[in-house]
C-alpha cells in the first residue's frame, strides 16, 4: 500500500487556514422570522454557514427555552420586566446556539474520524474544486488506518458554518418604560446590535433596508468590530446592497468610523424573498459587473478612510486591507447559475434561500406550510402591499393567515390586536407609536373613508377598503411556523402563518433531505422536475418589466413631468440591462444550452420593452 504524504496535506490545511476558505460556497439567507431563526443549530455543523433574525425577541426567548430545555440545560428567563430585555434576550439566545454549534461541530468531526461511512456521505456534499474535498478523499483512497492524521486534518481544515444574524436597519422602533421614552440606545435596532455585540459568537452582523447613520454610529462602541493584533474582526459587519453606489457610500461612512464592511451582500431587487426593493430598472448582471470591475476600488477607498479613522482612535491599525467578500443572492435554482456566478463574476458565496424552505433538516416551516409551498404554482407566488412598512412583500397565495384575515375583514372586524407592536412606526393622533395592520390603526381609516364615501366612485371605495385592510401582521405571522412545527403554545389572537418565498419556490415542488438540496447545488443530481424554469436573468427581467407596467398603470391619472422622466428612465435601465447581457452571453465560451435560451428569451423581452408606452402630461 503507498503510504500518504501527510506532509503534503497538512502543508495544503496551512493554505486553506491561511486563506480562510469557506467549506461550502453557499449561504442559507435570513428568512422571514422564524424560517432560520434556529438554522445554525442544524447546519453550521456540517460547514454551511446561515442567518438568523433578531428582529423578534419575544420568538427568540421562546426558541431559548425550547433548546436550552432539549439539550438538558438549565433555563433562566429573561422576562420583560428586567431591564433592557431585548439584548439580553439576544444575547443569551446566541450564546445558546454558539455552544450548541461547538458541540455538535466537535462531535461531527470525530464521528468524521471514527467512520469511513460518514466520511464518505460528507465528501460527497462538498464542491468538487474544494481542497478540503481532495485532502479528505485522499485519506478515503489510501485507507483509514491513520485516524489521528485525519483528525488533525479536520482540526486544520474545518470549520462550522457562520452563526450570522440579520437586523433590518429601518426597524429601530423608539422604545418607552410606562410613558416615558427610553433612550436611543434602547431602540429596537441598537438593542438588537448590542445584544450581537455582547454575544460570544464570532461572525456577521448583515444590514439590510438601507442606511441608518444612527444605528451605524452605535457600532464604534463595540470593540469587537475593530481589528485585533493578528489584523483579524472577531464582530464583522455586512452589508446588503442593492448596487454599487450604495455600497460606497455605506462603506465609507462606516470607514469613516473605523469600521471595515467585511462582506458586500448583493441582492436582487425582485426576484429574492421577503420585502422586494426594487431598483430603477438596473438588473443584477449589470450590477454583478459593476463589483467584478470595481472591487479594488471599494476596498481601497475605505481603507484609506478606516486607517484615517483608527488613527484618530489611538487603534490598531491593520497592515493591509482586511478581507472583502461580495456574495449574491436572489432567485438561484440550478448548479449552472450557481457556478456562473462563482467563475465569472468572481463572487465568494451564493445564497440559496426559498428552496431550502422545502428542507426540514435546515429550516422551521410548519408541515401545512411547506405543504402548500410544494404546490405552489407561478401564479400563486406574487408581489403583494401587505407589509406594514409600505414596501412590495413577496408572498404566498392561500396561507392561513390569508384566510384568517379576509374572515376578519368580511365580519366587519378588519385588522390585527398588534400585540408586539415591531412595526408600529407610523405615528397616531397621540403621537404614540402605530402599525398599519393594527385594528385601531384600520378602524380609524375605515371610518375617515366612510365619511368620505359620497365623494368618490364605488370602484374608488372598494380600491381605497382593500389598500386599507389589506396588510398582515407580519411580527406574528412570520414567527407562528416554529411555534407550530415546535409545538410551542401560540397565545394572543390568531393571525396564522405568513410566509415570503421569492418567485423562485414555484419550479421546486418537493421535501428534499439536506444532503439532496446540496447536491442539486453542486450539480451531482437535480430536484428540479419543471423543465420549464427560466433562467434567473430572464425571470427577474419579466419581473421588472411588469413591475415598470404596473408602475405605468397606477400613476397614469396624475403623471407628470418628473413621473415622465423616472418612468423613461426605468425603461432605459431595462434596455441597457438587454443590451449588457446580449453582449455577455453572445462573448462567453461555456454554456451553449443556456445561451441559446436566455438569449431567446430576452429578445423576446426587449420586443415587450419597447413597446411599453411611457405616459406623459398632455399640453394644450
Amino acid at each position: 500500500m503507498i503510504i500518504p504524504n501527510f506532509a503534503q496535506i497538512i502543508n495544503k490545511s496551512m493554505n486553506i487556514t491561511k486563506n480562510q476558505k469557506n467549506v461550502h460556497n453557499f449561504h442559507i439567507p435570513v428568512m422571514g422570522l422564524a424560517y432560520t431563526i434556529d438554522s445554525p443549530i442544524r447546519v453550521a455543523q456540517y460547514g454551511i454557514s446561515s442567518v438568523i433574525s433578531l428582529a423578534d425577541d419575544e420568538l427568540i426567548e421562546k426558541m431559548n427555552a425550547f433548546y436550552h430545555n432539549k439539550f438538558n440545560l438549565p433555563y433562566q428567563e429573561i422576562s420583560k420586566k428586567v431591564a433592557d430585555y431585548r439584548a439580553k434576550r439576544i444575547t443569551s439566545y446566541l450564546n445558546l446556539v454558539d455552544k450548541i454549534v461547538k458541540e455538535k461541530f466537535e462531535n461531527f468531526k470525530n464521528e468524521l474520524s471514527e467512520s469511513k461511512e460518514t466520511l464518505e456521505n460528507y465528501i460527497a456534499i462538498l464542491p468538487n474544486k474544494s481542497e478540503i474535498k481532495k485532502g479528505l478523499q485522499s485519506f478515503i483512497d489510501e485507507g483509514l488506518h491513520w485516524k489521528e492524521n485525519i483528525k488533525n486534518y479536520l482540526e486544520k481544515n474545518l470549520s462550522a458554518g457562520s452563526i450570522d444574524v440579520n437586523i433590518m436597519t429601518k426597524l429601530d422602533k423608539d422604545n418607552f418604560d410606562k410613558n416615558e421614552q427610553l433612550a436611543v440606545v434602547f431602540n429596537d435596532a441598537h438593542a438588537a446590535l448590542r445584544g450581537f455585540a455582547n454575544s460570544t459568537v464570532n461572525s456577521s452582523i448583515v444590514l439590510s433596508a438601507g442606511m441608518n447613520p444612527r444605528l451605524y454610529s452605535y457600532f464604534e462602541n463595540f470593540d469587537n468590530f475593530y481589528p485585533d493584533e493578528d489584523n483579524q474582526l472577531k464582530k464583522k459587519i455586512t452589508l446588503k446592497v442593492s448596487d454599487f453606489r450604495s455600497a460606497m457610500i455605506q462603506g465609507n461612512f462606516l470607514a469613516k468610523k473605523g469600521l471595515w464592511v467585511s462582506e458586500y451582500r448583493i441582492e436582487s431587487g425582485l426576484n429574492c424573498g421577503g420585502h422586494a426593493f426594487a431598483t430603477e430598472g438596473f438588473l443584477l448582471g449589470p450590477i454583478l459587473e459593476e463589483f467584478k470591475q470595481k472591487k479594488e476600488q471599494l476596498v481601497q477607498s475605505a481603507h484609506e478612510l478606516m486607517i484615517k479613522a483608527l488613527k484618530q482612535k489611538g487603534k490598531l491599525i491593520p497592515n493591509e486591507p482586511l478581507e472583502l467578500k461580495i456574495t449574491v443572492q436572489g432567485g438561484v435554482g440550478t448548479s449552472e447559475e450557481h457556478d456562473f456566478l462563482l467563475d465569472y463574476y468572481n463572487v465568494d458565496s451564493v445564497g440559496w434561500g426559498s428552496p431550502f424552505l422545502l428542507v426540514p433538516e435546515a429550516t422551521s416551516v410548519d408541515k401545512a406550510t411547506r405543504d402548500l409551498l410544494i404546490n405552489a404554482k407561478e401564479e400563486d407566488l406574487y408581489l403583494s402591499q401587505i407589509s406594514p412598512l409600505g414596501v412590495p412583500f413577496n408572498t404566498l397565495r392561500g396561507t392561513t393567515n390569508e384566510q384568517i384575515k379576509q374572515r376578519r375583514i368580511q365580519e366587519s372586524k378588519a385588522g390585527s390586536s398588534c400585540p408586539k407592536k415591531y412595526l408600529a412606526l407610523n405615528k397616531d393622533a397621540e403621537g404614540n407609536g402605530i402599525c398599519t395592520a393594527s385594528k385601531k390603526f384600520q378602524d380609524y381609516k375605515l371610518e375617515e373613508l366612510e365619511t368620505n364615501r359620497n365623494t368618490i366612485s364605488q370602484e374608488q371605495y372598494e380600491k381605497a377598503k382593500q389598500t386599507i385592510t389589506e396588510k398582515s401582521c407580519l411580527c406574528v405571522g412570520l414567527a407562528n411556523a416554529s411555534y407550530l412545527e415546535n409545538d410551542i403554545e401560540i397565545k394572543g389572537q390568531d393571525q396564522g402563518v405568513v410566509i415570503c418565498p421569492g418567485p423562485n419556490m414555484a419550479y421546486f415542488d418537493q421535501e428534499v433531505s439536506l444532503s439532496k438540496m446540496i447536491q442539486h447545488i453542486y450539480g451531482y443530481t437535480s430536484v428540479l422536475r419543471n423543465p420549464n424554469r427560466p433562467h434567473f436573468f430572464a425571470k427577474e427581467l419579466k419581473m421588472y418589466i411588469d413591475y415598470l407596467k404596473n408602475d405605468i398603470q397606477s400613476i397614469s391619472e396624475e403623471i407628470n413631468n418628473a413621473k415622465t422622466k423616472k418612468l423613461e428612465s426605468f425603461k432605459s435601465n431595462l434596455l441597457e440591462g438587454i443590451n449588457y447581457y446580449q453582449t455577455l452571453f453572445s462573448n462567453i465560451p461555456n454554456f451553449e444550452t443556456t445561451k441559446q435560451e436566455i438569449n431567446k428569451q430576452i429578445e423576446y423581452y426587449q420586443k415587450v420593452i419597447n413597446a411599453i408606452e411611457i405616459p406623459r402630461l398632455q399640453t394644450a
